[in-house]
């Protein structure tokens, strides 16, 4: 019975552990960037995963339609937003 207890003690304790270590840090950036999202609004300047830079020129429903150039847009998944760009950003 005691090797069974401190098996399943063991078990417990590397799943707390790798919880706390992997699980829950994820959970909480997922969260952050979702936040982000949200918050996003026009004229807002945005990198997106396939490393494309671009400022929000209309938000919809699902997707954001950004300029990349003058006279160049796209529509872009709002879950493809990885960071928002500052001002002091954009001079550089």
């Amino acid at each position: 019975m005691d090797r069974q207890m401190a098996t399943i003690l063991y078990l417990v304790i590397l799943f707390a552990i790798m919880y706390f270590l992997m699980i829950r840090p994820q959970q909480q950036r997922q969260k952050k960037l979702q936040q982000l999202i949200t918050n996003l609004k026009v004229d807002d300047l945005i990198i997106t995963a396939g490393g494309i830079y671009g400022t929000i020129v209309k938000v919809k429903q699902d997707t954001f339609i950004i300029r990349v150039a003058d006279n160049v847009r796209l529509e872009i998944l709002k879950s493809s937003v990885i960071q928002k760009r500052t001002q002091k950003e954009e001079g550089e």
